[in-house]
């Protein structure tokens, strides 16, 4: 057998190779005899036809076993060779094919293709220039938590002496469907909040909820906009049954030292609630400055350090990242069996690009760990198993157990080693402090648009419940 290494590209190799007469004709003879004992010819006793009518009748289907006999041996030989560590099934054709003869009288001419990993040189990663920028914590953040945690404790204080009216919140139970498929699917709802008066909410139900009391039934219909937010809801009429629960006003506590006292959470007064709101938001600044620095570092050593990437390596993590985003889509309420499969087809490529850098980053990160000789000790395994089981509110050993399934605890090694060849690539890099940029202010302003109406969740079950078993009405 004849051997030959053709250097494609970093990642692509072409192996060529003729096999000999000898070995063909060898193959040939076996297969043409077991083929002879084993089939039936009309004019013959099984197993006593002649040789060469037997070749003849079953020339396809011998030609097919010698090669399948001949080849694959052949193939993994030559790999072998020539110390090739294949990333996919290798690739490989025969010249003339249509016409290839194998009855040994001549060699079989074979090319194969594999692709291979690059031989990555030894990465430029010292002294990589790069600034951190923290963003600034201002007043009105803390301000704004304040409120957010107001609200949350904010009271729904029925009303029964009077009927509803601007700022009040309707509940009730509501059913809608389409005036032009009455028989359809309808769009449900039970314990719902309708702020009246609203601007999230749609104005037709604040205008036709105005005036209502508990237990009333109330008729109306809806026509939406051509443009309304919701594809579903755009430029359709629904009429919706509304059953009133219960009519009410949102009772806000009073921000003061008892409130804060009341929230149970440690507080001294009102004033310990802001100093430690504050040092939150000063320890998430932090950590997303670090976040920005870490990106930073790694897209500097992805344009320091250019080499071909396998092709199948950049498919697998597209295909990865398409799967998270349809997981998304799917968690947003999208049903995945209604996307046009040119959008994924779109999607997919252009995940490409992503998947390229994520890979590339990868691979050099290894790099990395190798120069600065990064370990990963068992305990720190260990310890990795002990947060992530206090994340998820279980034990260590159930983690283990649900890692074990999905193949052992290796993912939990990799992801430590390249956080430590981070760490590396950091205490090698020259970090500056810079001032923040407000990447939002800087962009190019356009005109204002109406804040988008929300639509009604198709389902119950998508809608989420408050406190008080009453949920918001999406409209």
């Amino acid at each position: 057998m004849k051997t030959e290494l053709i250097d494609v590209s970093p990642t692509q190799k072409e192996i060529k190779i003729e096999v000999d007469e000898e070995a063909i004709k060898e193959v040939y003879a076996k297969v043409s005899r077991k083929y002879a004992k084993g089939v039936s010819i009309p004019g013959f006793r099984k197993g006593f036809a002649p040789l060469d009518i037997v070749r003849l009748r079953y020339k396809e289907e011998i030609k097919n076993e010698v090669l399948q006999q001949v080849l694959p041996e052949r193939v993994s030989t030559a790999i072998q060779e020539f110390k090739l560590q294949p990333l996919t099934e290798p690739q490989l054709h025969v010249e003339d094919a249509a016409n290839v003869v194998v009855n040994g009288s001549i060699p079989i001419a074979v090319h194969v293709h594999v692709e291979v990993m690059p031989d990555i040189r030894a990465p430029k990663y010292e002294g990589l220039e790069v600034t951190r920028r923290r963003k600034p914590v201002v007043d009105s953040e803390v301000e704004g938590l304040i409120e957010t945690r107001v609200k949350e404790y904010a009271a729904l204080i029925p009303v029964e002496d009077r009927d509803s009216r601007i700022g009040d919140t309707v509940v009730a139970d509501l059913t809608g469907t389409f005036a032009d498929d009455p028989n359809g699917e309808p769009i449900t709802a039970e314990n719902l909040e309708v702020v009246l008066g609203d601007e999230a909410i749609e104005k037709s139900f604040t205008d036709n909820l105005l005036g209502v009391k508990p237990d009333e039934d109330k008729e109306f219909i809806v026509t939406y906009a051509a443009d309304f937010s919701s594809a579903a809801l755009a430029g359709k009429t629904l009429n919706y049954k509304a059953k009133i629960k219960s009519v009410g006003t949102t009772e806000v506590p009073e921000v003061n030292d008892e409130w804060a006292k009341s929230l149970d959470e440690g507080y001294e007064s009102l004033a310990d609630l802001r100093g430690k709101l504050k040092a939150d938001l000063e320890s998430y600044a932090d950590s997303d400055a670090d976040a920005r620095v870490r990106n930073e570092a790694i897209a500097k050593l992805i344009e320091e350090n250019a080499f071909e990437v396998p092709g199948t390596l950049i498919e697998n993590q597209a295909r990865n990242l398409l799967n998270n985003f349809a997981q998304d889509l799917q968690q947003r309420g999208v049903d995945l069996n209604k996307v046009e499969n040119d959008f994924v087809a779109m999607a997919f490529e252009q995940m490409k690009s992503q998947a390229e850098r994520d890979v590339r980053g990868a691979m050099l990160l290894d790099k990395i760990a190798e120069a600065e000789k990064v370990e990963v000790a068992d305990s720190e395994v260990e310890e990795e198993l002990v947060k992530l089981a206090a994340h998820y509110r279980t034990t260590p050993d159930e983690i283990r157990k649900s890692m074990e399934k999905q193949g052992g605890t290796g993912t939990i090694h990799n992801n430590l080693r390249t956080r430590k060849s981070i760490e590396a690539l950091i205490g090698k890099a020259k970090v500056t402090e810079g001032e923040w940029i407000d990447e939002s202010a800087t962009a190019v302003s356009e005109p204002a648009e109406e804040k988008p109406k929300k639509a009604v969740k198709s389902k119950p079950s998508e809608v989420k419940e408050t406190k008080k078993k009453t949920a918001k009405l999406k409209v």
